[in-house]
């Protein structure tokens, strides 16, 4: 057997190929101390390698923008930005000056302080910015030390699976698909910088690998899951055959695309599902319509504020919600608000270390705490009611307090609307996240205060086990069939049906097609996920009867362990999905 490594999912797909070992460093800098009377020379060299830097970065920024949208581009500010701080440019032109230091050694000693600072803060969304700051360090200092640009290392080899330590924004949007068969690397999230340019770019992908690229040689062979999050390395037949046999059903899938996607999502008896997408930037709604998406279940837009250096502001958050409602101007358009803290934090919270981030101040909490942030978001989602079917989603609420206050800020943006003449729906809607056990066992009050409930279950399910969702060492204990988690899917969709509320699942169990078996069991009509998988989980659908689920669900939720809630799903589902061997998911097969 090949040797497997497990790692965060970033893109979906499978990638077979030899490795391609990509390893970019900062430079080695001499240390040398310059002539009294050569330090504004330096002090010209530095300021001069700065503009080149801003120009190249610019260059990338428009031709970014030009291949993968205006969102995408500003992956590139913090960068830019970065360049015009006189935190960064002062101290380095001191440096020059005071103590005589080469422009490359200056520029080092200030962006080296500034990492170390920043490394002090013991908060994970840092990485995104420190990686900006590799970035940029290893730009300026290859035009100083006059070294080959570092997008160089990327090559024009033959196609393969590029593995590093970690990607920059600059070197990943530079990547090739045809030649560039999947990415891995050792470090990144979801929401790393990098991570969001290979799913536009749609590279499958995998981060969080630990320590792959120190265990790797190029040329060896790699099968990469970019669903799974997955990598195995030096394959044995048998595992080539099996993710072979998946990616053929996955191309088959991408085959049959145009035809599932004029389909209905309807089941066998004529039971309809509102299937909607997850979507991290405005320019995957248009994706996610092509794919036959009914609307947007879960547009995050932490996008606007992971690795910037201010708030943004209420235009540019406008015109983002505006684009996505304009894709589907007669379909409803789920936008969370901002879900920050856990392991998404913005630098200019300036977030204080916590023992357990993900239990701490985070989502509705923070929002609640920084109205000189979360009001402008709420006038900006006010704002783009005016294009179609808007509903606001607030992320981890567990007390019905916090809906409250929430309803009483839109109330008053409202009113500054009116005052200033802009235009605005009353008719939006206003829900909460269920992601909790105290928000599902409180669901008959929460129903009381809000429109509507989405069920986040990757939440949900870690809470309710106790298990970190983004651990890899205990991911068999991660089980969304566990009888605890079914038992509150079913208690929240039984409130939901009596309040007269529509109650739809956006996490990643609705992108299982088995998990689709039993929430449409549970009468939990209306899912949404991730845009790839939408034609996948459209298949499933039409491929049973929803009495056939609702059967299965009824035995499901009398079983007293996960792998017999799975049976009584597999038993009722038939032979229209089958489980991996390899993969440990469900599939589809003879559809």
């Amino acid at each position: 057997m090949g040797h497997t490594f497990e790692g965060v999912p970033i893109s979906g797909g499978i990638a077979f190929g030899p490795i391609r070992l990509v390893r970019w460093k900062v430079p080695v800098v001499p240390h040398e101390v310059v002539p009294e009377e050569c330090a504004e020379d330096e002090v010209e060299r530095f300021l001069a390698a700065r503009d080149w830097a801003k120009g190249r970065l610019e260059e990338l920024r428009d031709s970014t923008r030009d291949r993968l949208g205006p969102m995408e581009a500003r992956i590139f500010d913090p960068q830019l930005l970065m360049l015009e701080d006189a935190d960064v440019v002062e101290p380095t032109l001191r440096y020059i000056r005071e103590n005589r230091l080469s422009a490359p050694r200056a520029f080092e000693w200030r962006m080296l302080e500034l990492q170390a600072q920043w490394l002090r803060t013991s908060n994970a969304m840092v990485l995104d910015r420190l990686n900006d700051l590799e970035d940029l360090l290893v730009r300026v200092l290859h035009r100083l030390l006059e070294l080959p640009e570092s997008s160089d290392l990327i090559g024009d080899e033959e196609p393969g699976v590029v593995v590093s330590h970690n990607l920059t924004p600059s070197l990943t949007v530079q990547l090739d698909p045809t030649q560039t068969l999947g990415v891995a690397t050792d470090l990144g999230t979801r929401t790393s910088h990098w991570a969001i340019l290979a799913r536009s770019l749609e590279i499958p992908a995998v981060g969080g690998l630990v320590d792959l690229s120190s265990r790797v040689e190029s040329g060896q062979q790699a099968i990469l899951d970019g669903r799974q999050g997955r990598v195995v390395v030096e394959p044995d037949a048998s595992e080539r055959h099996s993710y072979e046999e998946r990616r053929v059903l996955i191309q088959e899938w991408e085959d049959e695309l145009a035809e599932v996607v004029r389909l209905d999502s309807v089941t066998i008896d004529g039971q309809p599902v509102a299937l909607r997408a997850n979507i991290d930037l405005p320019g995957e709604a248009v994706r996610g319509r092509n794919r036959g998406a009914e609307g947007i279940g879960l547009f995050r837009t932490e996008f606007l504020v992971v690795g910037r250096n201010a708030m943004p502001g209420e235009e540019e958050q406008y015109e983002a919600y505006r684009d996505v409602v304009e894709v589907f101007p007669n379909s409803a358009v789920f936008i969370r608000t901002f879900d920050l803290g856990g392991d998404k934090f913005p630098m200019f919270l300036h977030m204080p270390p916590e023992e357990n981030p993900f239990l701490g101040w985070r989502a509705i909490r923070v929002c609640l705490d920084e109205l000189e942030l979360f009001r402008p978001q709420l006038r900006a989602i006010l704002r783009a009611t005016a294009h179609g079917d808007v509903r606001i989603l607030l992320p981890l609420v567990n007390d019905v307090e916090e809906i409250v206050r929430v309803r009483e800020l839109l109330g008053e943006e409202e009113e500054g609307l009116r005052r200033d003449g802009i235009p605005f729906s009353s008719g939006y809607k206003l829900g909460c996240l269920i992601e909790t056990p105290a928000a599902a066992l409180d669901a008959a009050e929460l129903a009381r205060h809000c429109d509507f409930f989405s069920i986040g279950t990757n939440d949900l399910v870690q809470y309710t086990l106790a298990v970190d969702r983004t651990n890899t060492r205990l991911a068999p204990l991660y089980n969304p069939f566990h009888p605890a988690v079914v038992r509150q899917l079913h208690q929240v969709s039984r409130v939901s049906r009596a309040a007269g509320i529509e109650v739809s699942v956006c996490g990643e169990m609705a992108g299982d097609p088995l998990g689709a078996f039993l929430l449409l069991g549970l009468d939990i009509t209306a899912l949404s996920v991730a845009w790839p998988y939408l034609p996948e989980i459209k298949k499933v659908i039409r491929s049973f009867r929803i009495e056939d689920a609702r059967k299965a669900a009824r035995l499901a939720l009398a079983a007293p362990t996960s792998a017999e809630v799975i049976q009584c799903l597999s038993d009722g589902i038939g032979s229209s999905v089958e489980l991996s061997s390899v993969s440990g998911r469900w599939s589809l097969s003879r559809m």
